[in-house]
């Protein structure tokens, strides 16, 4: 299993556009934090839906590199959202991630968004990644 500190340094690396950080990865899921400011919310106030979806799907590939190791080619196949309330534009956007299969190709979780501290998820996710198939050795 790859550690929170080894996905931390891979996200910086290779997605360095992303406001996403990790409060915790393992045991087949993850959460994630999405800073929200004045850039992250729509005419309203309230957060936009591309920020959230964004949440969900960082919490996602996290979640899953967790479980499988860095394997940067894994990509998002399906996603879909509910959302449920209007989340607050004062808080930070937590996605709590759970798998619910990980299997060779494809990996299946849901995510759940909520304002930070509060109860009540703001969406509901379900996501699917494709996982790039391994060298097969034909020696």
């Amino acid at each position: 299993m790859i550690s929170k500190e080894e996905l931390t340094e891979f996200l910086h690396s290779e997605f360095p556009q992303t406001k996403c950080s990790i409060d915790e990865v393992g045991n087949r899921g993850a959460i994630v934090r999405h800073r929200v400011g004045q850039d992250e919310l729509r005419p309203g106030g309230t957060v936009s839906g591309p920020v959230m979806m964004t949440t969900a799907d960082v919490a996602l590939y996290v979640a899953i590199l967790g479980e499988i190791g860095l394997v940067p080619l894994a990509v998002t196949t399906s996603l879909t959202i509910n959302f449920l309330r209007k989340p607050s534009p004062q808080k930070d956007i937590i996605g709590k991630c759970t798998l619910i299969k990980v299997g060779r190709i494809l990996v299946v979780g849901e995510v759940e968004l909520y304002s930070d501290g509060e109860a009540e998820p703001v969406a509901h996710v379900i996501g699917t990644y494709s996982i790039p198939p391994t060298k097969i050795n034909n020696d």
